[in-house]
């Protein structure tokens, strides 16, 4: 089956198929909430090809508060044909990643600063791993997940001090990586995360 025949087949699901009775309501697939996801790491060295290894890798001892940058940008080339003067013709191009931000509270896991200090300080260059991030409806259901490819940490920063504050310390873990896709839950069910050290 093509791309095309594959997305014009979900649609026509989606939207009651060409033999829906006129006037009839269809079911509609309402927006998700964004505060219930859940981030695991595996093992995805660059040498074992980007397989995954399957093996958990703890990253932080709690939960992630905040997870930004699931995003893909596709850059068109733009090709001037000669008499062609409305508008020059498009041609996909590459597709570059944004940077993943993910953020929790300071506690006394060094997870996070462990994996950015073996990348950068101790040369172990190829210790990348794999990102899943479920994202979970509000019984807890698991509803989809973006998976990053060889995620590899390009920035940490530690939480602000400042002796008037009263606010939770928040530390950041930026990744590069070298693709978002869609795929399964890591965890179908959001109590059938293993609880945090």
């Amino acid at each position: 089956m093509s791309a095309s025949i594959g997305f014009e087949a979900s649609a026509s699901v989606r939207l009651g198929g060409a033999n829906a009775a006129p006037g009839v309501p269809q079911a509609y697939d309402y927006p998700y909430s964004t505060f219930r996801f859940h981030v695991h790491f595996t093992l995805d060295p660059i040498a074992g090809g980007g397989g995954g290894g399957g093996q958990a890798q703890p990253v932080c001892g709690g939960a992630f508060a905040e997870c930004t940058g699931l995003e893909a940008t596709m850059e068109p080339k733009v090709i001037k044909e000669g008499g062609r003067n409305y508008g020059a013709a498009q041609r996909a191009g590459p597709v570059t990643f944004g940077t993943v931000i993910l953020k929790r509270g300071l506690t006394s896991t060094r997870d996070m600063w462990t994996w950015f200090d073996l990348v950068t300080n101790q040369h172990m260059f190829a210790r990348r791993l794999a990102a899943t991030i479920n994202v979970y409806d509000t019984s807890g259901k698991a509803v989809l997940a973006w998976r990053l490819s060889r995620a590899m940490p390009v920035k940490f920063k530690g939480a602000d001090l400042n002796a008037k504050g009263t606010e939770v310390g928040v530390e950041e873990l930026h990744l590069a990586h070298e693709g978002l896709t869609m795929a399964q839950p890591s965890h179908p069910t959001i109590d059938g995360i293993p609880q945090p050290r």
